[in-house]
């Protein structure tokens, strides 16, 4: 089964790590990574651009709005995903405690619903 974990995070943390902090918190990402391509686990992952770059869509009474930024504000931001295969929820969530945002932020994990 697949799950989506998203990666939720403060992005203004991020912006004011010491380089070195951040070297090590992406070389932990990188590992991570690399441990759900050798298991197999992998479907696909990508980090977010920061949150200011989103676009918010809404179609009201037929009538589209556009908003600059994301939809709410909130201490914390989607930051990234992973689209894992596992065996079941449990496996799910062993990979989202693993995952390296799970220490600085918080991982959904949702169950893919197959089209």
């Amino acid at each position: 089964m697949k799950y989506m974990l998203l990666i939720y995070g403060n992005e203004r943390e991020w912006q004011g790590l010491p380089e070195s902090e951040t070297g090590q918190r992406l070389a932990a990402y990188r590992a991570y990574t690399e441990a759900l391509m050798k298991a197999g686990a992998l479907v696909a992952g990508d980090r977010l651009q920061h949150s200011h770059t989103a676009t918010t869509v809404r179609v009201e009474g037929g009538k589209t709005n556009v908003l600059n930024g994301p939809y709410a504000e909130s201490r914390e931001q989607l930051g990234g995903y992973y689209l894992i295969e596992a065996p079941d929820l449990d496996a799910a969530l062993s990979w989202a405690a693993r995952c390296p945002g799970a220490s600085h932020g918080a991982i959904e994990v949702r169950p893919i619903w197959a089209m």
